[in-house]
């Protein structure tokens, strides 16, 4: 299945809540007016996209079908489609991780999918031949090293973790020279799922990221935010937060299958600027899939 129709089917109930009244729209267009530009608008706020996003898009669509002169429902929703796929391009979609090793540093707040996360990219680079290790960054959780040591072991992987309470930053150092010493090509790092105060959470990235600069110079880094979809706008709220704490690199949105507000993507990217990199789309490890802005944009109106 490709990732058009992953999307689609993963965006079942954003299009359950949001298609169907826009397909009706495109169906009986005949020529836009105020009023057809008003339910538009609205129906993208509905789908969680951000009044600001929704806005814009609508907006950049009037100018589009004055200056085109688009009279059919069709050339409306390819327009809307294009405008759509533009607003969430932010450069750098894919995952930079061609040094060996690479790392990957996994963020977030508890229940986000984060050891779920990483246990997926676990089972994706092995099944790619790539030999990966993950390090259990998050020694505040008694649960995080277990789960993390459930996926390692399905995903085929290897694992360093120490016990409940030890230094974050000196489980990622540890990990880095097994991960050195075994010829890993991926090293995958858990961190603390707190939102604690700003400050500590600031310094204990700083630490780990200083320990990464130091052990592994010039190796390519990845700093990937989890977020859980199904939590809308207070999603946003939780990354901006970390944004204002860590040089995030990319998002992965998870859930995106249980929510019918799928157009947080929007969101995220207007006030981030980050890229979304992945999404969650189910429970299985392959159910994680790098993210398409055109694939999204046409998935939601499809």
């Amino acid at each position: 299945m490709n990732i058009f129709a992953r999307l689609k089917e993963g965006l079942a109930k954003t299009k359950k809540n949001v298609t169907v009244q826009l397909s009706g729209m495109f169906a009986a267009f005949t020529g836009a007016n105020e009023e057809f530009y008003e339910e538009l608008e609205e129906t993208l706020i509905l789908a969680d996209m951000g009044v600001a996003t929704a806005e814009a898009a609508v907006g950049q669509l009037r100018e589009t079908a004055r200056r085109e002169g688009l009279r059919t429902g069709e050339s409306i929703k390819s327009a809307l489609t294009d405008i759509l796929a533009a607003q969430l391009e932010t450069g750098g979609a894919g995952l930079v991780i061609s040094t060996k090793p690479s790392v990957i540093l996994v963020i977030g707040v508890n229940g986000v999918g984060k050891t779920t996360t990483i246990g997926k990219l676990a089972a994706m680079f092995t099944g790619e031949g790539k030999k990966v290790l993950l390090c259990g960054g998050d020694t505040f959780r008694a649960a995080a090293g277990e789960q993390l040591s459930i996926w390692a072991q399905r995903a085929g992987a290897d694992i360093v973790r120490r016990e409940e309470g030890a230094d974050p930053a000196s489980v990622i150092f540890d990990g880095i020279n097994a991960a050195k010493a075994r010829g890993v090509d991926i090293i995958i790092c858990d961190t603390a799922g707190r939102l604690h105060n700003k400050s500590n959470l600031m310094n204990e990235l700083n630490k780990i990221s200083r320990v990464i600069d130091r052990e592994l110079p010039g190796a390519d880094r990845e700093t990937l935010l989890v977020l859980d979809a199904t939590t809308g706008q207070n999603g946003l709220v939780q990354a901006v937060k970390f944004k204002e704490s860590a040089d995030i690199t990319g998002v992965v949105l998870t859930k995106l299958d249980g929510t019918a507000k799928g157009g947080i993507v929007f969101a995220i990217t207007e006030q981030l600027r980050v890229p979304v990199k992945l999404v969650g789309v189910g429970e299985k490890p392959e159910d994680l899939i790098p993210f398409d802005n055109r694939a999204f944009a046409e998935a939601i109106l499809e």
